[in-house]
């Protein structure tokens, strides 16, 4: 059960331990940004994403190199067969609805948007397959706009760290809006994967290696 001991932490404390969080964070891995998911372009980019649903980047940087060799254009993944592009992106799991949201968003993007992915929050959830946190991947990677995507690993360390006090990720991203400035919104996503990949690993964190543990109220496995 979580220790919900930060919950007593005063505005001006919580402000000044995550001030500290990010300073360790840009000592720790800079601040480039960086995309865990391969791509030459903005509609690459949201296939991918569309793709990353319950799957890792890894897996899905393996099969979008295949994919879009064969398939070159928005009009090619608009036009393709459901069957084939379901065989093609199978490994990455849940296929069918994949595929079905695939197809539909690029003819949505080339009957609507003369195939220009679009960059306002509303435009980009109106397409298929498209919810906030694709949507902010593309703002963010795409658009440099200033934006929180919300993971597994986002949602499971920044309640870990008792910043967040949510499992819901549309309420974590909002929360993190309010107790993040804007200049980390996009780095906190990139930060999180990677701390969550190599240390904070769900089930097994290594809190005695972590940098942040002096600032984790989950240190030690107190909220495992």
């Amino acid at each position: 059960m979580a220790d919900n001991t930060h919950m007593k932490e005063s505005i001006k404390a919580k402000k000044e331990r995550i001030k500290a969080i990010l300073d360790a964070f840009d000592a720790e891995y800079g601040t480039d940004y960086r995309c865990y998911l391969d791509h030459d372009n903005a509609w690459q980019l949201l296939i991918a994403t569309i793709l990353s649903a319950q799957c890792m980047d890894a897996r899905v940087n393996v099969v979008t190199k295949d994919l879009f060799r064969k398939y070159t254009s928005l009009e090619d993944f608009a036009a393709a067969d459901i069957k084939e592009l379901e065989t093609d992106i199978r490994s990455t799991g849940f296929y069918h609805n994949k595929a079905k949201n695939i197809i539909a968003c690029a003819k949505e993007l080339t009957e609507r948007h003369e195939g220009i992915v679009p960059k306002e929050l509303e435009e980009l959830t109106a397409l298929s397959g498209v919810g906030r946190k694709t949507a902010n991947v593309i703002r963010g990677n795409i658009y440099n706009e200033p934006s929180i995507v919300v993971d597994t690993h986002v949602k499971r360390i920044s309640r870990l760290l008792g910043i967040t006090d949510t499992f819901d990720p549309t309420k974590a991203e909002f929360e993190l809006m309010k107790l993040l400035p804007e200049d980390h919104w996009i780095l906190w996503n990139i930060d999180v994967i990677t701390l969550g990949r190599s240390i904070c690993i769900a089930n097994r964190p290594k809190c005695g290696e972590c940098f942040l543990k002096e600032y984790c109220p989950s240190a030690d496995y107190k909220l495992q």
